[in-house]
């Protein structure tokens, strides 16, 4: 037997390749749009991808079952847990299986038996792996999807928060319970192979260890530690983290099928030129990708700063439209890990491209390229009422603590909250550090905002000078 693990840093998505190396058979559980990774593994193990699977209707990624299947002719094993609203609705267009709890199925000498594990979602399935080739006779290890994670459990609120699904919430936490009480009863040697790392919103606080055991989860993993029910309810739906809106967008795409990436139109590659770029701004959403200190110091006005890292793929699920056309300035090299990462979260209307650095050389005017400035905490702190202060962070870290002149957006919802801020005073935009505030800046500027700063290391430094002014 052979396993093999791949990871998405950007989306905190873990993926995996089982194959049965005795009939050449492998099967992919919960992959990614971008499948060339899985095609290569197979390739170099002598395997045929003839399975694929998913444990559930994922809300944070484009699933890449359809183009696998598509490109090698694999069947498809999916859930028909849930009830009607939680069907896959492309599986006549494949070979597929559609499972139950209790279910098994083959690839080649392995066996996958099937366990409803709701909470997360209704159509939630486990999958219990058994080497039939191995010595031992015995289950070697369960995929849980978005079921259980290395210390932490999945959520049970997005339905509600990002799909509307009103009620859910609540129903879906009395049914984790349940899942709980079932998954502890299995043996304590069984390797856990989740679907997710930390940084995932899928819950709040995974772990960054990429597997456990359950006998491990039911020592340490808070959600294992309680017996009442009703604690337990109380203990997971409190502090979740916001609910990315995109991700009801993506439960939908997922449920209905998405246009195989062949499909899409190709992207079209322009000479860079300003005139080309402030069209762009006129028709569609143009993003900028370099560092936010290169945006800050010069960019095209009407331009949106999120920079190509670690968190890009968050902001733009947050931030970018589905139905507008997409342009990107991009440099480095990076255009087609850009485009991958965009269509990771099926924001497939990219439209054009163009090299970035030829902004550098632009000269600077007040309507065409611009600046935005950023203070230091010591230059506002006795003059905060001069500006209209937001905050751009999570909930959870306004509570803990905020500027008290500071009012409160989360950065992903200030595109819909934009009419609620003022303009007639100069905005000082903070979050932590000030990484997630320049891209709030970005958005002020390109709608119209002219005064606006970004306030340079958030509110950690804002707190430092604070403490040394009230000393002094």
């Amino acid at each position: 037997m052979l396993i093999k693990y791949f990871y998405d840093e950007k989306l905190a998505h873990a993926s995996y390749l089982v194959g049965c190396q005795n009939k050449g058979e492998a099967i992919v559980i919960d992959p990614s749009r971008d499948i060339e990774s899985y095609l290569n593994i197979a390739r170099a193990n002598g395997l045929w991808i003839t399975g694929v699977t998913e444990t559930h209707i994922h809300a944070d990624y484009i699933s890449g079952s359809m183009e696998l299947a598509s490109k090698t002719g694999a069947k498809l094993y999916l859930s028909d847990e849930g009830g009607a609203h939680w069907r896959y609705q492309f599986v006549d267009r494949y070979d597929s299986q559609l499972l139950k709890d209790g279910d098994t199925f083959p690839i080649g000498n392995l066996t996958f038996e099937v366990l409803h594990t709701p909470g997360h979602t209704p159509e939630h399935i486990s999958l219990l792996l058994t080497d039939g080739g191995a010595a031992a006779q015995a289950p070697i290890g369960l995929f849980t999807g978005d079921f259980v994670f290395v210390g932490d459990i999945g959520r049970p609120d997005l339905l509600e928060r990002a799909a509307g699904v009103n009620g859910s919430a609540y129903s879906l936490a009395k049914k984790m319970f349940t899942s709980l009480q079932r998954f502890k009863q299995l043996p304590d040697y069984l390797q856990v192979w989740p679907a997710h790392g930390a940084g995932s919103a899928c819950g709040k606080a995974l772990g960054a260890v990429p597997s456990s055991t359950i006998g491990y989860e039911k020592l340490a993993n808070w959600a294992l530690q309680y017996d009442d029910k009703d604690l337990f309810i109380e203990a997971l739906l409190s502090g979740q983290p916001d609910a990315p809106k995109y991700f009801g967008t993506m439960k939908r795409l997922n449920k209905q099928g998405t246009t195989l990436i062949e499909k899409l139109k190709r992207v079209v590659h322009a000479q860079p030129s300003l005139t080309v770029v402030q069209e762009w701004v006129q028709n569609g959403i143009v993003v900028d990708t370099r560092p936010a200190k290169q945006f800050a110091e010069k960019h095209i006005a009407g331009t949106i700063n999120l920079p190509y890292n670690q968190s890009f793929v968050t902001w733009a699920g947050w931030l970018l439209d589905y139905d507008q056309p997409i342009h990107l300035l991009v440099s480095g090299g990076i255009e087609m890990e850009t485009l991958k990462a965009l269509q990771s979260i099926g924001l497939d209307h990219v439209k054009t491209a163009m090299d970035s650095t030829f902004i550098e050389q632009l000269e600077l005017n007040e309507t065409d390229v611009t600046v935005y400035n950023a203070v230091e905490p010591k230059e506002v702190i006795d003059r905060l009422d001069d500006y209209y202060v937001l905050d751009v962070r999570h909930n959870s870290e306004w509570m803990a603590g905020h500027i008290p002149q500071a009012h409160h957006i989360m950065l992903g919802h200030l595109k819909d909250r934009i009419n609620e801020i003022p303009r007639e005073k100069p905005l000082l935009v903070n979050c932590k550090s000030g990484a997630r505030s320049a891209i709030a800046v970005s958005l002020l500027k390109a709608n119209g905002f002219d005064q606006v700063y970004n306030l340079t290391g958030g509110f950690d430094k804002w707190k430092k000078e604070n403490n040394k002014a009230i000393q002094n």
